[in-house]
């Protein structure tokens, strides 16, 4: 059924006050916990076997996710992989942060194009109180292995709080995923490279060594508590995997599958390998029964191609990772907590990326780092996986091209869901009740909703003060471009 109309009039905008954790109600034995934060790069929301691919191979995730809650309704802030970054760390949406493409992009925008994108900072603000400071600040031991992509040397992990970083840099992706993990054959030929590995030999793959420095960390953390990233590069491209495990997946492949990568299945099958080593290492430790484990994705996955193979495909969600559809925004997400999540449930209720800075506030009853948050602490829901959702919207905003889209933003309020293209005003309406796959544009049938979005969503953007692309008026083509 759907939700009445007069359900958008009367529900306000999210205040910043409301945002805040309740920190004096955070739930039992929770405080002084460890975390550790798996964040995989363009893994889309159907990749996992747990979230439906049928060609996929991934035990690991899969056992841990019968231990923990599975959501089904998690959003990435951005469908790009920087901005998501910032906004995790930070609490803060990226339109509110002024990070909405990833580094290079900010750097370098395309100034060929009907709309000139909007300015987009590539480094995050020194001054943002970063969960690292906050953790550091507790007396944890905080680290950083994997990328980081969130600005250049002055800007790296241990600017923004980390005791330790391995591997992060302003690069989103390296050359190449075997030693030495440098060159300059693709990304327009610039020289990139992967610091902080050593004893790396010929052969070597990159995401072994990066689950070992993580190994390392967690032996060699001190005694102290412990706040630490484990931020991969997979499954960004290139795709590369060994290839032993890729032929048993070529092997494996049938036309019907929805999934027919063998190479994305490859890095994904090792990437779940690493994942499954960091978490059997939890448990053999006895760590698993204080730390608190966060696994999730930065964007939907990524549907371009790579060696003339299309990556992956998000089916039943609709387009991929730059698109504010459901498959460049949704993501997978499960949460382990010791003593508080109850083992396999699911949660339906929609969450999003700027939630895990107040969620983690409340469980470890850190201190306010922030007065501005966009998030809300979703610790409730963690005890209680059926409970009452927080009534909010979750508005994107991505002023910027990419294949899968032109500038749009987006609203998601209740099952609505409302795209507002920025280059001419088109908008878009689909009930994700009835239609997750977005396939039903229902604007024309419905423009007392399409209008009260609108101006909800341009309320919330006045709000964060979103920066908007502008005409490009050197832009000679009278074409318009297609929609994707």
């Amino acid at each position: 059924m759907k939700p009445q109309q007069s359900e958008f009039t009367r529900r306000g905008f999210l205040s910043t006050a409301a945002a805040l954790p309740a920190l004096g109600a955070q739930p039992p034995n929770t405080r002084g916990m460890n975390v550790l934060f798996i964040l995989a790069d363009d893994l889309g929301w159907a990749d996992l076997a747990c979230y439906g691919s049928s060609f996929h191979e991934t035990p690991n995730l899969d056992a841990f996710a019968r231990t923990a809650i599975q959501f089904t309704n998690a959003y990435a802030s951005a469908p790009v992989c920087s901005p998501t970054r910032a906004a995790l760390l930070t609490g803060k949406s990226p339109a509110r942060l002024g990070m909405t493409t990833w580094h290079e992009a900010s750097m370098d925008p395309p100034l060929n194009r009907p709309m000139l994108p909007a300015k987009s900072d590539g480094n995050l603000p020194l001054s943002e109180i970063s969960l690292a400071k906050l953790y550091r600040q507790a007396g944890y031991r905080t680290a950083h292995v994997g990328k980081w992509h969130l600005g250049t040397a002055g800007y790296y992990p241990e600017a923004h709080g980390f005791d330790l970083n391995v591997g992060g840099t302003f690069w989103g992706a390296p050359q190449t995923f075997f030693y030495p993990f440098s060159g300059d054959q693709r990304y327009g030929g610039e020289f990139r490279y992967v610091p902080g590995l050593s004893g790396a030999k010929a052969g070597d793959y990159l995401p072994d060594l990066l689950a070992g420095a993580v190994l390392n960390e967690l032996e060699d953390h001190g005694g102290k508590p412990f706040f630490l990233n484990y931020w991969d590069h997979s499954v960004h491209t290139p795709i590369e995997a060994p290839q032993d495990l890729v032929e048993k997946f070529q092997r494996k492949l049938q036309p019907h599958r929805t999934h027919r990568n063998p190479a994305y299945a490859a890095m994904l099958a090792r990437y779940d390998y690493n994942v499954g080593r960091v978490l059997d290492h939890l448990r053999t430790s006895g760590l698993d029964r204080n730390t608190i484990v966060v696994f999730t994705s930065d964007n939907g996955g990524y549907t371009e191609k790579f060696d003339g193979v299309q990556v992956t495909n998000n089916l039943p969600l609709r387009s991929g990772k730059g698109a504010l559809y459901e498959g460049g925004l949704r993501v997978p997400l499960m949460i382990r907590v010791p003593g508080l999540t109850p083992a396999g449930a699911t949660c339906d209720a929609p969450v999003i990326s700027t939630d895990f800075y107040p969620t983690l506030q409340a469980l470890s009853g850190l201190g306010v780092g922030t007065r501005t948050l966009d998030g809300v602490s979703i610790a409730d829901l963690l005890a209680n996986p059926g409970g009452r959702p927080p009534e909010r919207d979750l508005c994107f905003h991505f002023p910027h091209y990419y294949p899968t889209t032109t500038p749009v933003s987006a609203i998601r309020a209740g099952s609505w869901k409302l795209l507002e293209y920025l280059d001419g005003g088109q908008v878009e309406l689909y009930d994700l009740r009835e239609d997750p796959g977005e396939i039903q544009d229902v604007s024309t049938k419905l423009p007392d909703v399409v209008r009260t979005l609108r101006q909800r969503l341009a309320g919330w953007r006045n709000d964060v003060g979103a920066r908007m692309p502008a005409v490009n008026p050197d832009f000679k083509s009278k074409i318009r471009e297609t929609k994707p």
